[in-house]
């Protein structure tokens, strides 16, 4: 006979896990980006720059990555269809939102446009060690100037915000080139500006020059590549000779300030690349004349930059300082900005050519620079006030801390001591404050010096040293809380 018990089902529970190339941030590492974004936002304003926010999502077309026909686009961006059956995207960068916007609001806009965003962009590519779907870009730009001088004050202003971020002379370098003067070696090994794919795929495949080494650049200028997982990308399918030419352009590396007879010399009588070399010395020129040095700013050929959109001058900053990766070994850092000039962007919204150039610093790679070479500052020590039977009492004494401008937290978990003080190791606290009902009944207050008690503990081997020692706990008059946390906090 079956029974008419139902049998009990068991929740199905999601599993608590990230999408691959995604990652999650907490306390220190978000408090770090945040001041360094601060110094970022410091210095662009300093130079007439102005915020502006666009959205996460753009309509696909917009963002350039047009529909293949499969069903869902899929050429680097994450992409859905809104309830009008129209396919919208992460934006994959800041530059192609802002050429939207250009577009949109074109009338109102002053000539030039400058102005500066910071955010979260998306890419749809194969994460890996270092290399995440989703980072914070901080990008500036100015819109409707074909001046060199437009470029160039980039340049010199992402060398101000680099040393305002603690960065010396000799520890960075913002590498110049100019797409038009490599334009004129593809004319030259054969590979006119109709070939728009295979140029593309020449120019990402340049841009992957310091990961891959001229062997991995020389595999992609031929039939393609195949990395170590297994995954395969296609070539341009330039002949041997083709790409020998071009590895060797790239080779040349760094050129001095005699640049312009070096660079001559390779474009030879290409009118488009001439012009493109007589551009890029404006530039230079313009820097130097400002107090940039060949030691800030300096053309270099290997400098493509893998986005098709660029037009003109590209440039990199990259640091030179060596740092140890994740396997303990010695490396030097690299790229932590790029950008150029874009003149062909905004046209593809109105029909008519405006003039633009940008760079787009990384934020999290740049953070993480910076905390390799101990340049990042500390977060503020924290106090934390005891929840001792009063709470009342206890937000009080945090509010008249914060009002002091010590970063302090008023306990609001269990009433268990024990648990209280463990929960103060856990936060990093450097002190707490307990004020119990015979410490209150007397006006006082007792502070424990968190550090200095863990410090005490490593050195000392007994119970007597410990307790003649410095001591890691007093007990003070209520109305010298302030006065004494600050003097603890700055003894340590």
């Amino acid at each position: 006979m079956a029974s008419d018990k139902k049998i009990a089902q068991k929740p199905v529970r999601p599993k608590a896990r990230l999408p691959r190339g995604f990652r999650d941030r907490f306390g220190p590492e978000i408090a770090a980006e945040r001041r360094l974004i601060e110094i970022i936002r410091g210095v662009y304003e300093s130079y007439g720059f102005e915020p502006l926010q666009t959205p996460t999502f753009e309509y696909t077309d917009a963002l350039g990555k047009f529909l293949p026909d499969v069903d869902r686009p899929n050429e680097g961006v994450f992409s859905l269809k809104d309830d009008d059956e129209q396919w919208m995207s992460l934006r994959y960068d800041l530059t192609a939102p802002l050429a939207r916007y250009v577009a949109e609001n074109f009338q109102n806009l002053p000539k030039p446009f400058r102005r500066y965003q910071t955010g979260l962009v998306y890419r749809n590519e194969k994460p890996g060690p270092g290399r995440f779907r989703e980072f914070t870009q901080f990008d500036a730009d100015t819109v409707g100037s074909n001046s060199p001088a437009a470029d160039a004050e980039l340049l010199m202003m992402v060398c101000d915000a680099l040393e305002a971020l603690g960065l010396k002379r000799g520890e960075y370098i913002v590498k110049i080139n100019s797409r038009g003067i490599l334009d004129g070696v593809l004319d030259a090994v054969g590979l006119p500006v109709e070939e728009r794919e295979r140029r593309g795929i020449v120019m990402r495949a340049i841009d992957k020059l310091d990961r891959l080494g001229v062997s991995g650049v020389r595999a992609l200028l031929g039939e393609g590549r195949k990395d170590e997982s297994g995954d395969y990308t296609k070539g341009a399918n330039l002949s041997e000779d083709a790409a020998a030419k071009i590895l060797r352009f790239l080779e040349i590396g760094a050129v001095g300030d005699d640049f312009q007879t070096v660079l001559r010399d390779i474009v030879g009588d290409n009118a488009k690349a001439a012009a493109a070399v007589d551009q890029l010395a404006s530039i230079v020129t313009l820097c130097r004349e400002n107090g940039y040095s060949a030691e800030q700013i300096a053309p270099d050929t290997s400098i493509i930059r893998g986005l098709d959109y660029y037009t003109g001058p590209v440039f990199e900053a990259q640091l030179t300082f060596p740092v140890t990766n994740e396997q303990g070994e010695t490396v030097v850092f690299g790229s932590v900005a790029g950008g150029g000039r874009y003149d062909d962007l905004v046209a593809r919204f109105t029909g008519q050519q405006v003039p633009a150039t940008g760079i787009s610093i990384g934020v999290s790679r740049l953070l993480a620079a910076l905390t390799a070479r101990g340049l990042t500052a500390d977060v503020a020590p924290l106090v934390i006030v005891l929840g001792m039977g009063d709470t009342v009492s206890s937000f009080r004494i945090a509010k008249e801390l914060r009002a002091a401008g010590v970063r302090a937290e008023a306990y609001v978990g269990t009433k268990k001591i024990p648990d209280q003080l463990k929960y103060a190791d856990k936060r990093g606290a450097a002190l707490v404050v307990m004020e119990g009902d015979d410490e209150r009944a007397a006006g006082n207050v007792t502070i424990k010096d968190l550090k200095l008690g863990a410090e005490l503990a490593k050195q000392v081997e007994s119970r007597a040293e410990y307790l003649g020692a410095r001591n890691a706990q007093v007990t003070i008059a209520r109305a010298d809380l302030v006065s004494e946390v600050k003097k603890i906090l700055e003894q340590n």
